[in-house]
């Protein structure tokens, strides 16, 4: 079932939409003026099951002063510091029980896991409030103070994601020289976005990045997580300049354009949640080293667990 362009237009597809003049001016200010807030991480050792993985509950101050939930999970055998995976979450999930996360631990690497404020109650727990309110509002988080880049949920995410690279960097355990940012779907767009706003991320693997190409992603599917901006607009009939005047702020393609370090993407051609061409649109943006596998017949889930497989191969690989 196609639900795209053919393989060879996806490949050469570039998003024509303009960026905001002050885009970089925007993002400069935001976070200078949150990353003057301390961090003040708290790394707590939690006791479980677990016999292979030590585990610890993690707290820090993100967005607007808020306190931001984490796990870091370590393999319980390990001499001096490891590598580390910096995990975001997809849309509406939270970080979830320890036990649910094994895999980046097993394979002896530092993982760490933000909890996604305000989701966290769809298919994962989540355990950190938004405490923002917001303007009327499509159920969902995509058009919760959609009419102004600064009160846009989105910019309070982006910043806890970008700060969470500082607090696995503060860890004693963490090989700072070996960090990769990856996620699915919304994780995958926080990976492009902390890449596109850091230069001490070691590299990412972004499987299939939502929040990307944000025009042409409303135009192909009507399914959530963008079928709520759609719906907003359905009814806010008179507000479209205004809520894509946002939007352009918090595109993954802009994030994907800054980035440099080395990059392996991940797409579903059947993919109508995060469609191909909107993940190809950042990946042919994007500004450093980068690979792309193509999922064939697969849709949103694409590699499913290759794609882990992949991103222990790719950390293993790193010098």
């Amino acid at each position: 079932m196609q639900v795209d362009l053919p393989i060879e237009e996806l490949e050469k597809f570039h998003y024509q939409e303009p960026e905001p003049a002050d885009f970089d001016e925007f993002w400069q200010s935001t976070i200078a003026a949150e990353t003057a807030r301390p961090l003040d991480v708290a790394f707590t050792p939690v006791v479980t099951e677990l016999q292979t993985i030590d585990v610890f509950d993690v707290e820090f101050t993100g967005y607007g002063g808020a306190r931001i939930k984490g796990w870091l999970l370590l393999p319980a055998r390990r001499s001096g510091r490891v590598p580390a995976v910096v995990e975001f979450l997809g849309y509406g999930g939270g970080r979830g029980l320890p036990v649910e996360s094994l895999a980046y631990a097993s394979a002896g690497f530092a993982h760490a896991i933000l909890d996604t404020r305000g989701q966290g109650s769809t298919w994962r727990a989540g355990h950190t409030p938004d405490p923002v309110g917001s303007t009327p509002a499509i159920p969902g988080h995509m058009t919760r103070g959609l009419l102004s880049r600064d009160d846009y949920y989105y910019r309070r995410l982006y910043v806890d994601a970008y700060r969470f690279v500082d607090v696995v960097r503060s860890s004693a355990e963490v090989d700072t020289d070996r960090l990769v940012a990856s996620g699915r779907s919304q994780g995958g767009a926080l990976s492009l976005v902390v890449a596109g706003l850091r230069s001490d991320v070691t590299m990412i693997v972004p499987h299939v990045p939502f929040l990307c190409a944000f025009r042409r992603a409303l135009r192909m599917t009507a399914e959530s997580p963008y079928g709520e901006v759609s719906r907003w607009l359905a009814i806010h009939r008179d507000q479209a300049p205004a809520a894509f005047a946002t939007l352009a702020y918090f595109d993954g393609v802009s994030f994907a354009r800054r980035a440099t370090c080395p990059a392996a993407f991940s797409v579903g051609l059947r993919d109508v949640v995060s469609p191909p061409s909107t993940v190809f649109a950042a990946h042919n943006a994007y500004g450093g080293p980068k690979e792309m596998v193509v999922w064939e017949f697969n849709g949103h889930e694409s590699g499913g667990p290759e794609d882990v497989l992949r991103t222990i191969r790719a950390v293993r690989g790193l010098p």
